[in-house]
C-alpha cells in the first residue's frame, strides 16, 4: 500500500497510464496534443488552439480517479471528465476557468449549470509551480474532490450521467501545456 497525503493506494487501484504508452486511452487519429516524455503525459495546445479530450477506452460507473498534475506554460484550463461528455455529467476543473477568468481547481463544471459550487481552500493547497495530486470520486449523483489530500468539494448533481469513460481535457482557445502522471482508478 502506498500512502499519498494520508490516503492509501492499494491493490484495488488500477493504473490507467503506465508512463510509456497510451494503450488504455482512445487517442485522436490526428494526435498533436498528447505526448509522453520521461514517464509523464504532456498535453500541449496546437497552433490553432483546437483543444482535445483524451478518453479512456473503458467506461466506469462508480469510481475514484487520482492523478498528479503540474501546470506548464500559458493559461492552463484543463480537467477530468467524470463519466463522459454530455449535459448530465461533471468535469472536475484543473486551472483557470475560461468563463470566470479565475482558478477553479477542484470545482465541478456542468455544461447546463456552469460552476454550481466552488472548491474551498484551494488557493492555500495548490502548488502553482510543482506537482499536485487530485482525487475525484463519483458514487451515484455525488461527487467529491480532494486536492493534495484535503477534501475541497462535495456536490450532488441531480440526474447525473451514471456511466461513461474518464477524460482528460486540453481546453480549446488557450495556448498552454500541462503534465499528468500516476493516473489511476479504483472502481467502487
Amino acid at each position: 500500500m502506498i500512502p499519498i497525503f494520508g490516503q492509501t493506494i492499494d491493490d484495488t487501484w488500477e493504473p490507467i497510464f503506465n508512463g510509456s504508452d497510451l494503450e488504455q486511452w482512445n487517442v485522436p487519429e490526428d494526435n498533436m496534443w498528447w505526448s509522453i516524455e520521461n514517464g509523464t503525459l504532456w498535453a500541449k495546445s496546437d497552433p490553432d488552439k483546437i483543444g482535445s479530450i483524451l478518453w479512456t477506452n473503458k467506461t466506469y460507473t462508480d469510481f475514484v480517479v487520482q492523478l498528479d498534475f503540474k501546470f506548464g506554460e500559458g493559461v492552463v484550463d484543463t480537467g477530468i471528465y467524470m463519466r463522459g461528455d454530455n449535459r448530465k455529467n461533471v468535469q472536475v476543473q484543473i486551472g483557470i476557468s475560461g468563463s470566470l477568468k479565475k482558478d477553479m481547481t477542484g470545482a465541478p463544471y456542468v455544461p447546463t449549470l456552469g460552476y454550481p459550487v466552488e472548491a474551498s481552500g484551494v488557493e492555500a493547497l495548490l502548488d502553482q509551480k510543482g506537482w499536485n495530486t487530485i482525487r475525484a470520486k463519483t458514487v451515484g449523483n455525488t461527487y467529491t474532490v480532494w486536492l493534495n489530500g484535503i477534501e475541497v468539494m462535495n456536490y450532488e448533481l441531480e440526474n447525473a450521467n451514471l456511466k461513461g469513460p474518464i477524460g482528460l481535457q486540453l481546453h480549446p482557445g488557450n495556448e498552454m501545456t500541462v503534465q499528468f502522471r500516476n493516473i489511476m482508478v479504483n472502481e467502487l
